[in-house]
C-alpha cells in the first residue's frame, strides 16, 4: 500500500517540477535544470491562465493521494509540494505583481546564469544566451502592456537595475565574446536588439517616475493585513501566525536589549546610559574599506573554516567556493548574498558557490562611505562572514546537496527559505557563544552578533508593521536606529527593502527561533550528544520548514 502511494507521488512530484521548470526557465537554470536555458518565461495572461489551471490539477492529484500511506519522508515532501503550489496560486490571484513590480520584468538575472558559472561549454551557453535576449524586446513589451501604477520605492530600484542589466550585457556579453568569437554573429543581431529594447524600458520607467513625481501619483508599496498575512504564512510554513510572531518579536527585543547592554557594561566596566551606544562607536572605529574589503572577508572565511573544525560543531565540507563583487543587477536590496551551484547540478561538484559582497556605489559621497563602514566593521564583517559562509549558507547548503532520503527533487527545488536563514542566524549565535575571537576578540564579536540579532528582531517587526499596521518610515527609523544601533544608511536601506520586499525580511527571525528552539529540544532530549552530532542530525535532511524536519528527527 505504501509502495505504491510512493509511487504515485513520486511521478506526480516528477510532474510538477518539470512542469515548474518549463513555465519558469530562470528558475529552472538557477537550480541546475539546464533543459531550458535558452528561454525565458512567458509572461503573458494566457501563459498565467494556464499555469493556475495547472495548479488547480497538480493540487487535486496531490490532495487525492492517501498521506497516511507514504514514508515520512514523503510527507515532508507532499506538504512542501502543496505549499509551493499554494503560493503560486496566491501570486497569481492575489499578489499580481506584474501589474505593480517592475523588478520582475528584470531580465538580467537570467541572463547573468549564463555567464556566472561554467556548467557546460561557454559556446553553448552563449547560443542559450542567444535565445533568451532574441526574447527580450517581446518580454519587455508585454510587461509594460500589463504594468499600472507603480510604487516610487520600486520604480527607482528598477531604473538602478536595469541600467545594471544594460551594463551586463553591453559589457560582460561582450567580454564573454571574445572568449568564444565563433559566437559572435549568433549574438550580434539579437544582442542589438535587446539592448535598445533594454534601453527604451529603462528610458519608459524614468518617464513613469517623473510623471508619479510632479503628480505625487505613486501607489502604496504596502500589501496590506489580509494579504501580507497569507504571504507570510506560506513563506514561511509555520504553524505561528502573524500576530504571534509579532509579539514573541517584541518580547525578544526586549531581552537581547537587556543581553547587549551587560556585554558592554562589562567591556566598558561601567553601566552607564548609553554605554551600548559607546561601545559600539568604538568597535566602529576599525573599518575595513573598498580596497579591501574582499581580501578581509577572504580570511575571515579561512580562519572561520579552522574554528568550526577545530571545534567540531558541524561537519565541514569542502566544495569550491569564490568571493566576488557583487553584480551590480543585484544591488540596492542587500548587502552580501551567498550563491550556490544549483542543487540539481550533479556531484561532484567542480561549480564554486559565489559570496557576493557590494562595495559601495562609485557616486556616494565620503560620509556616506564613512557610514557603511562604520556599519560593516572588522568585527562584524567577522559575523556576517559566519553566516553567509562558514557556518552559514555555504556549509548548511553543502549539507542540504548531500541529502539524498528520497526519490523526488522536491527537497532540493523547494528549499525552504526560512530554514536556510533561520540557519545562518543561528550559526552566527553559535560562533560567538564559542567564543569566535574574529579580528581578535570574542567580546567584540559578541557584541555584533548581538546587534545583528536585534536587527534581525527588528526585520521582523518592521516586515509586520509596514506592511500590516501601515508603520510609517519615521517610526522605522527611530526603531532601527536607536533601538537597533544601526548607522542611518543602513536603516534607510532596510527601510526601503521593507517596501520592496514583503514576507522575506522575517524568515531570518523565525527561522532562527524555530532552529534554535528544536536544536535546545535535541540537546535536552539526548544531553551526551555533541554539537556536532547535533547539528549534523538537523542539517541531514536538505533543506525543508523547521516544522516539517521536526516530525522527521524528534518522533
Amino acid at each position: 500500500m505504501s509502495g505504491d502511494a510512493d509511487g504515485e507521488f513520486t511521478r506526480l512530484a516528477k510532474e510538477y517540477l518539470d512542469d515548474r521548470a518549463e513555465r519558469h526557465p530562470p528558475a529552472a537554470t538557477d537550480l541546475g535544470d539546464h533543459r531550458y536555458d535558452d528561454r525565458l518565461a512567458d509572461p503573458s495572461e494566457q501563459a498565467r491562465a494556464d499555469e493556475r489551471r495547472a495548479l488547480d490539477g497538480f493540487a487535486a492529484r496531490l490532495e487525492a493521494i492517501d498521506d497516511s500511506a507514504l514514508s515520512a519522508e514523503h510527507r515532508v515532501d507532499a506538504a512542501m509540494m502543496a505549499g509551493s503550489a499554494a503560493r503560486r496560486v496566491f501570486e497569481l490571484d492575489e499578489l499580481r505583481e506584474h501589474t505593480w513590480n517592475p523588478l520582475q520584468a528584470n531580465p538580467g538575472q537570467a541572463i547573468y546564469q549564463l555567464l556566472a558559472r561554467d556548467f557546460g561549454p561557454l559556446p553553448e551557453r552563449l547560443a542559450a544566451l542567444a535565445g533568451r535576449l532574441a526574447q527580450v524586446p517581446a518580454v519587455l513589451a508585454e510587461a509594460r502592456r500589463q504594468l499600472g501604477p507603480m510604487p516610487r520605492v520600486h520604480l527607482e530600484t528598477a531604473v538602478g537595475q536595469f541600467a545594471g542589466t544594460i551594463a551586463l550585457v553591453s559589457g560582460e556579453v561582450g567580454q564573454a565574446l571574445k572568449d568564444a568569437p565563433p559566437s559572435a554573429p549568433q549574438l550580434g543581431q539579437v544582442r542589438t536588439a535587446a539592448l535598445e529594447a533594454l534601453t527604451e524600458h529603462r528610458d519608459w520607467l524614468s518617464a513613469r517616475l517623473a510623471e508619479g513625481a510632479a503628480s505625487d501619483g505613486f501607489p502604496d508599496p504596502r500589501i496590506g493585513p489580509r494579504r501580507f498575512a497569507r504571504k507570510l504564512s506560506l513563506t514561511l510554513s509555520t504553524a505561528t501566525d502573524a500576530d504571534a510572531i509579532l509579539a514573541r518579536a517584541q518580547a525578544d527585543l526586549d531581552r537581547v536589549s537587556e543581553e547587549i547592554a551587560g556585554l558592554a557594561a562589562q567591556i566598558a566596566g561601567s553601566a552607564r546610559p548609553g554605554v551600548v551606544r559607546q561601545v559600539l562607536d568604538q568597535l566602529a572605529q576599525d573599518v575595513p574599506d573598498d580596497t579591501n574589503i574582499l581580501e578581509f572577508c577572504r580570511d575571515a572565511l579561512t580562519a572561520q573554516t579552522a574554528f568550526v573544525t577545530d571545534h567540531r560543531l558541524v561537519s565541514v565540507y569542502d566544495d569550491p567556493v569564490e568571493l566576488i563583487v557583487m553584480p551590480e543587477i543585484d544591488r540596492g536590496v542587500a548587502v552580501a548574498y551567498c550563491d550556490s551551484p544549483g542543487p540539481l547540478e550533479p556531484l561532484p561538484l567542480p561549480l564554486p558557490t559565489f559570496i557576493a559582497v557590494s562595495p559601495t556605489p562609485a557616486d556616494w559621497p565620503p560620509q556616506r562611505v564613512a557610514s557603511f563602514y562604520r556599519e560593516y566593521n572588522r568585527h562584524m564583517v567577522h559575523n556576517l562572514m559566519v553566516h553567509e559562509a562558514m557556518p552559514g549558507h555555504y556549509l548548511q547548503l553543502q549539507h542540504s546537496r548531500r541529502f539524498k532520503g528520497t526519490d523526488t527533487a522536491i527537497r532540493a527545488a523547494l528549499r525552504s527559505g526560512s530554514f536556510t536563514e533561520g540557519w545562518a542566524v543561528y550559526s552566527e549565535e553559535v560562533m560567538a557563544e564559542h567564543g569566535y575571537p574574529g579580528a581578535g576578540d570574542p567580546r567584540a564579536v559578541r557584541m555584533q552578533q548581538l546587534k545583528m540579532q536585534l536587527r534581525t528582531i527588528i526585520n521582523a517587526i518592521l516586515d509586520a508593521r509596514i506592511h500590516a499596521h501601515g508603520m510609517t518610515e519615521a517610526d522605522a527609523m527611530a526603531l532601527m536606529t536607536e533601538r537597533g544601533y544601526q548607522e542611518e544608511g543602513e536603516a534607510a536601506g532596510k527601510w526601503r527593502r521593507a517596501l520592496i520586499t514583503s514576507a522575506q525580511l522575517s524568515t531570518y527571525y523565525v527561522g532562527y527561533s524555530e532552529i534554535s528552539d528544536l536544536a535546545r529540544e535535541l540537546k535536552a532530549a539526548a544531553p551526551g550528544r555533541s554539537d556536532q552530532e547535533v547539528h549534523d542530525r538537523m542539517l541531514a535532511h536538505g533543506s525543508p520548514p523547521v516544522r516539517l524536519l521536526r516530525t522527521l528527527i524528534t518522533a
